[in-house]
């Protein structure tokens, strides 16, 4: 946004301060903002500045040539001189946010960080407009950063991705401070605790990240012969043998009943067992794990993905449309419930809904396959992988 934009907005947003002015005074004031409006709207800031200085000369506590002034100096890169003049439009007018926010913004820029956090910190609470709000929690994400204050960081990520989840700046600074901060918990942990079962398990994420099957496994074994009954392991550790060659995958299947016998209400493990039985052609197995694992976890989407196939494969078109419904809208982007979705309408007769199904999978599809081309140049795997179906089309 320009000078001219954001100058123009807050002349119009800040009521004038004009009304206790004499009326020989009044008309001058009413000149000078009028010259000064003109000024804006030809972007020349540096002589609207100079009229808004005019009403300060004659108006001390104008709030409305205070706070342009502050905006012209500090999209001028005068951030010193911009503070005094937007603080002195905040004193005279508290409820002015988008204010605030850019005094924090300015302090910030110009050394005095602790009054800009508190500034920025409560702008973001009060800012309705989004790309205001996104503005200024951007600038406050960057100072709990730098402080190494990465928890605060992330609980403002938190909101600004809920405010513009497609936004890049947004989702690249998420990564930052996730990233940084799982370093910082990973190293914490391997100094507090380094023959732990819980380091034992992060060092087995890590290098199944990196694609070192072999490593996890060994990693997740030995996490459990310290602690046998740690939650997640028997799971964690099934899934990195699923993705092994049949005969060492087999194996998966064990971890997932040792899964489900710590903890009964383990809805992914019986998810994994309703997957391992659709696979082997047991549909009546199937259906009871996909129906068990949705009673413990209504919107889970690969419960219903689950027993919306299974109900496929036992012929129930009808019932398996309403589970895959419900499972693409708990999960948008899943290609796979797309594609079966599609069948299922196509078996009903619902030719529009199945091409429309069709055509959402060939776009998913070829996302998904551009991200799986920029995790291999990554060298990594993805930390969540979409389950493979045989009959989906490669």
């Amino acid at each position: 946004m320009s000078i001219r934009a954001v100058a123009v907005i807050v002349f119009f947003l800040v009521e004038s301060g004009f009304a206790q002015s004499t009326p020989g005074k009044q008309q001058q004031i009413d000149s000078h903002a009028r010259q000064a409006q003109e000024f804006l709207k030809a972007n020349r800031p540096d002589q609207a500045a100079r009229e808004f200085q005019e009403i300060l000369r004659l108006d001390p506590d104008n709030v409305e040539a205070h706070a342009n002034l502050g905006v012209i100096l500090s999209f001028q890169g005068a951030y010193e001189k911009a503070v005094p003049e937007l603080r002195r439009a905040l004193e005279l007018r508290p409820t002015l946010w988008n204010i605030q926010a850019l005094l924090g913004t300015c302090e910030r820029r110009s050394g005095q960080v602790s009054a800009a956090k508190a500034d920025l910190e409560k702008a973001f609470q009060e800012l309705q407009e989004p790309n205001l709000r996104v503005q200024a929690g951007m600038e406050l994400v960057e100072i709990d950063a730098q402080a190494g204050e990465l928890d605060q960081a992330a609980a403002v990520m938190a909101v600004l991705r809920q405010l513009q989840p497609a936004n890049p700046d947004i989702l690249y600074t998420a990564h930052r401070i996730y990233s940084n901060l799982a370093d910082e918990s990973m190293l914490a942990l391997a100094m507090s605790a380094p023959k732990s079962a819980r380091m034992h398990q992060v060092m087995a994420q890590q290098l199944q990240r990196q694609g070192d099957a072999e490593g996890a496994i060994a990693h997740y074994r030995e996490a459990l012969k310290i602690a046998p009954k740690l939650p997640g392991l028997h799971f964690e550790l099934g899934e990195v043998l699923s993705t092994l060659p049949a005969g060492e995958a087999s194996q998966a299947e064990k971890e997932y009943r040792a899964a489900l016998a710590d903890n009964p209400f383990d809805e992914k493990s019986e998810c994994r067992l309703g997957e391992i039985a659709f696979r082997d052609g047991d549909l009546k197995a199937a259906f009871e794990h996909y129906s068990r694992a949705l009673s413990l976890q209504p919107d889970d989407a690969d419960a219903g993905l689950g027993l919306g196939k299974t109900l496929a494969s036992m012929h129930q078109p009808e019932k398996a449309k309403a589970y895959l419904e419900r499972a693409a809208q708990a999960e948008p982007f899943d290609a796979v419930i797309r594609y079966r979705l599609a069948s299922v309408y196509r078996d009903l007769g619902q030719t529009a809904d199945a091409h429309r199904e069709l055509s959402e999978f060939e776009k998913l599809k070829e996302m998904k396959d551009h991200l799986k081309e920029t995790y291999h140049e990554m060298r990594l795997r993805p930390g969540k992988e979409e389950r493979s179906d045989p009959d989906i089309p490669k």
